[in-house]
């Protein structure tokens, strides 16, 4: 987006084409340009509708953040990729057991905060 200067969901291409690869069950994505600070950009989409209903999708278990200049260097795009729903890949010649649970991160563990998960 920033190397185009457009804000647009299908600049690479569709958003189905890109996370396919993924095999995520679901995923969202939240783009945005012109806040310098992911704190900024990250209220914007809190308080948007559309945006925090893809902050808060069902089952999300992982996320991706990136964010890149504009050729003049004054405006910052966002992306953000929510995704969740995955199969648990099979073992040969084992049953595999669904995940019951997982160790709580540790604050230290903790760089990003966001929606009580712990980035």
């Amino acid at each position: 987006m920033a190397a185009r200067e457009k804000l647009d969901h299908g600049v690479l291409g569709s958003f189905s084409s890109r996370i396919s690869p993924s095999h995520a069950g679901r995923a969202a994505e939240n783009i945005a340009y012109g806040y310098e600070t992911f704190d900024m950009t990250l209220e914007q989409w809190i308080n948007s509708s559309e945006h925090r209903k893809n902050l808060l999708l069902h089952n999300a278990s992982r996320i991706g953040i990136a964010s890149a200049k504009d050729a003049s260097g004054r405006r910052t795009y966002w992306a953000m990729e929510i995704a969740g729903d995955y199969a648990p890949k099979p073992v040969k010649g084992k049953k595999v057991s669904p995940v019951i649970a997982r160790r709580a991160a540790a604050a230290a563990d903790c760089h990003i905060k966001l929606l009580s998960l712990c980035l």
